[in-house]
């Protein structure tokens, strides 16, 4: 394991120090590792937090700020944030007007973030949750607990925090987050492991000439093991899963994530990205935004993900809107 930290079990207070020591415009709430907006909780505006393990930055602390998130909550690597954490995060960004939860679709993520808006429901404190599950790798039946929320849930942040900015209430925002996670899907590849500075060694095998199609954020297994192809070919086979699940008719208006897994050099980000944008426009399909860039990684995997999200008129309004923090600022 080769790794520029101190001690593995420092590695997230490290990074959030450093995180905060570089943004004058976050504060950390002490021996927490929740970030916040710095002038949150905002006056008249609804609270929209999120969070989940460390390893996926930005995600999620570099998403707070102006018309993002107002704090996020980072637990240990790959590993849910404390109910103690999350009461902390929701307390300190309530203005009065509620708080919205934006949660990935992971166990240890949603029954924390559930018991603490159960008990912070008897301070009288107004909180709601969209869960986001966008990856179209995974089949929900009966012998899952859904879809993996991964890099989609970067744009029902956006969407979300957007509707907040504007004013909109608890109820409002919600549903706009809502919204989004229903529109948008995600489908990823590696190329190699990431290795957990804790545990030391990779969390699975790729042969010389082999990748993975479908893992999640973690390096969980894919639906397929297959040999490295061209990017032409595989934006073929990405776009096939992911558009059987979510159909687009030509005309239609979407935004395109392609997201970097934390090893891949931006260089094969844009020609993903160039295949990705010839597919669907050959299709008639719109694109009225594309990101293109590291937003969700996985450590020092190397890999990435696609994202695309319908748009109506009031989504793409929310998601053009201006916005100011250290992983993602739009102007």
């Amino acid at each position: 394991m080769k790794k520029i930290i101190n001690r593995p079990d420092d590695v997230v207070r490290d990074m959030i120090e450093g995180m905060r020591l570089a943004n004058q415009d976050i504060r950390v709430l002490p021996g927490t590792g929740v970030v916040v907006r710095k002038d949150a909780p905002v006056p008249g505006k609804v609270g929209v937090i999120s969070g989940g393990g460390s390893g996926h930055e930005p995600a999620h602390g570099g998403f707070v700020g102006k018309g993002m998130l107002d704090a996020a909550c980072a637990g240990d690597v790959f590993t849910s944030p404390s109910v103690d954490q999350m009461m902390k995060a929701i307390r300190a960004v309530d203005a009065g007007r509620g708080v919205l939860i934006i949660a990935k679709n992971y166990t240890g993520d949603n029954l924390n973030f559930d018991m603490a808006m159960e008990l912070l429901e008897e301070e009288g404190i107004k909180t709601a949750k969209v869960k986001v599950h966008d990856d179209a790798a995974v089949e929900e039946n009966a012998d899952t607990t859904g879809r993996r929320g991964v890099a989609g849930t970067m744009l029902v942040q956006k969407v979300a925090c957007a509707c907040a900015e504007a004013g909109g209430s608890l109820e409002e925002v919600k549903e706009a987050a809502q919204s989004a996670a229903d529109n948008v899907r995600t489908i990823g590849f590696a190329l190699s492991p990431c290795i957990i500075p804790a545990v030391g060694k990779p969390g699975f095998s790729l042969g010389e000439e082999e990748m993975e199609l479908g893992t999640g954020i973690h390096g969980e297994a894919g639906i397929r093991r297959m040999k490295v192809d061209t990017a032409h070919n595989l934006v073929e086979i990405m776009l096939e899963k992911l558009l059987a699940d979510m159909p687009l008719e030509e005309g239609e208006e979407v935004c395109v994530l392609v997201n970097g897994m934390g090893s891949t050099p931006l260089m094969e980000l844009y020609i993903l990205y160039r295949e990705v944008h010839m597919k669907l426009t050959g299709e008639g399909i719109r694109i009225a935004k594309a990101y293109v860039g590291e937003y969700m990684t996985s450590l020092e995997m190397a890999g990435a993900s696609v994202s695309i999200m319908k748009l109506d008129e009031r989504r793409k309004r929310f998601l053009l809107a201006p916005a100011d923090t250290a992983g993602f600022k739009q102007f």
